[in-house]
């Protein structure tokens, strides 16, 4: 069997459920596990993703309003790879490749046999329920109802011990500095999970655009900077972004010394196996662990702000 995945949280699940060595492509995106990066790249983003948010976020709009693709598919290279079982998804045509980058190719591919599996995550049980499909497109149910059952076994610990905190803080997340933009989809569960109070982002919703009013409205006792695709080090070029605003200093999560950069690029927003790695991170971050200090430092910095 031959596979090619379009989306890193796909890849994440192929190589979970132990078919590492049937996947034959991979999208720019897929970089876990680090084998796969010898692995032949099959697309690209359409525009230049090292600008700023803000200028990230118009290349991205222009594309759309000209009808163009996000990202461009070598169409050849799929072709000649043959894949038995093509992943990608419908989730978020901004995030990762899409079947609308792939309109030429789709009926190539059905017509050669290919089966097209979309993943389509907005809450926990969604991202199940996809592992779920990619295992019945490799013939591994067993394998996937296993995976399935660990990960949630796993989530169970991480709420069992978080429930036994004295306080559930709350929380803001920023998915997105320039525009503004909280989490939404699975991100409140999370939250939920690893012993906070998510406001502004709604479980099952996409991720919403908001104000800095917004945020000051909210006032959160901790403020989670995780901007979507960027690292810790790349967010902290844009971290002015937020701390340039008037009522800043005011907020409860800044005079108390907690505001953090996560790394949104490996966690929070890859909907696989590693979002239970989120959870765990997280729960370091509200708690001091369950993680231990495993994360910290590579996954989530403190941002030194003043305050207690």
């Amino acid at each position: 069997m031959r596979v090619v995945s379009l989306l890193a949280s796909g890849t994440e699940i192929v190589c979970a459920l132990g078919f590492r060595d049937a996947l034959a492509g991979r999208s720019h995106e897929c970089d876990d596990p680090p084998e796969v990066l010898d692995l032949p790249r099959v697309s690209r983003p359409g525009f230049a993703v090292s600008g700023s948010s803000a200028s990230v976020d118009l290349a991205v709009k222009d594309r759309l309003r000209k009808a163009l693709s996000i990202y461009e598919v070598d169409e050849d290279l799929l072709r000649d790879l043959a894949p038995d079982v093509l992943v990608t998804q419908t989730q978020c045509k901004v995030c990762a490749v899409s079947p609308d980058d792939l309109a030429r190719s789709i009926q190539d591919l059905s017509e050669a046999g290919t089966e097209l599996v979309a993943l389509e995550p907005h809450r926990l049980e969604d991202i199940w329920d996809d592992i779920r499909k990619v295992a019945r497109a490799l013939e591994a149910e067993g394998a996937g109802e296993s995976l399935v059952e660990s990960l949630q076994g796993r989530l169970d610990r991480i709420r069992a011990w978080a429930e036994g905190r004295p306080s559930r803080p709350s929380v803001v997340t920023v998915e997105w500095s320039d525009p503004l933009m909280t989490a939404g989809n699975w991100m409140p569960q999370i939250i939920e999970i690893a012993g906070g109070r998510s406001l502004l982002g709604e479980t099952g919703k996409h991720s919403p655009w908001i104000s800095w009013e917004d945020v000051v409205f909210a006032d959160p006792e901790v403020l989670l900077i995780s901007p979507c695709g960027f690292d810790v080090k790349r967010t902290l070029e844009e971290v002015n972004l937020l701390s340039q605003h008037d009522r800043w200093a005011t907020l409860k999560a800044v005079q108390a010394n907690r505001v953090y950069v996560a790394d949104g690029n490996a966690y929070f927003h890859r909907p696989g196996p590693r979002i239970v790695e989120s959870a765990e991170l997280l729960a370091e971050i509200l708690h001091g662990e369950p993680g231990e200090g495993r994360y910290e430092g590579s996954g989530w910095i403190r941002l030194e702000v003043g305050g207690a």
